[in-house]
């Protein structure tokens, strides 16, 4: 288990942004896989990280297990498959640098696209798009996911313009990407990643993110959501950024 002093700051960081992410503030878990990526290895970084989100969707699915959508379920989840199938083939067939590049890359497109939504601005589809292209948009949400478990922004493109009522959608989107998080479980394993050393570590982080997450219940209502989103995002730009020059230098 990594014991130097950065991995430690990054993955306590990283832990607790996740946290407080599962616990209400919807959208800056996607910073914990950059900021882990400062100390690690992208592809160790996502699978210590893989197993604490695993843990964290529990809560989410158990409290909004009775409201949730079929359909988008259905047209969604084979296409996340697909994509989390790409993004293993992705991973084992290049270098870490390309995945940290890519990973990079990632971030400040996601930074981006939630900084152009957070001024009111949307990429909006028709909300009766048909179910290929919800289809394509899982395929795209899959394949982020398991280079840098940051698979939103595809989900949310696709469901938000269906107008789901807002306890079906919260349901939906928990169960979709639990799943989806069980569904990269066998791709990490295939890539050797699930090691004694990685296990241990996330079993040492699991406490921190469970407190964090409740943390985060009590401080969702308590912060203006404006100022923190928007910091969130520059700061994955940032970072998106500062790895991918780590990549190609």
């Amino acid at each position: 288990m990594p014991l130097d002093p950065l991995y430690i700051l990054c993955a306590v960081v990283a832990v607790v942004i996740s946290g407080l992410a599962k616990g209400g503030f919807s959208g800056a878990g996607s910073l914990a896989m950059p900021i882990l990526a400062l100390a690690i290895d992208p592809v160790r970084a996502a699978a210590i990280l893989l197993p604490i989100l695993i843990v964290q969707d529990v809560v989410g699915v158990w409290a909004f297990r009775r409201t949730w959508d079929g359909h988008v379920l259905a047209v969604m989840i084979p296409g996340m498959t697909i994509g989390v199938a790409l993004g293993y083939f992705f991973s084992a067939q290049v270098s870490a640098d390309v995945v940290l590049g890519v990973l990079g890359a990632i971030s400040i497109l996601f930074g981006l696209q939630r900084l152009w939504v957070e001024r009111g601005h949307a990429i909006t589809l028709p909300s009766n798009s048909p179910a290929w292209l919800g289809v394509l948009f899982g395929v795209a949400s899959g394949f982020t996911s398991h280079v840098a478990h940051a698979g939103s922004p595809p989900f949310q493109m696709w469901v938000l313009p269906r107008k789901l009522p807002r306890d079906t959608l919260v349901g939906t989107t928990a169960i979709a990407f639990a799943v989806m998080n069980w569904i990269k479980v066998p791709a990490y394993a295939a890539l050797g990643q699930f090691t004694h050393a990685n296990l241990l570590a996330t079993g040492v982080l699991i406490p921190l993110a469970l407190i964090s997450t409740m943390l985060g219940v009590k401080l969702v209502r308590k912060v203006d959501p404006e100022r923190f989103y928007v910091l969130i995002y520059v700061l994955m730009i940032l970072l998106g950024v500062k790895l991918l020059a780590d990549a190609l230098i």
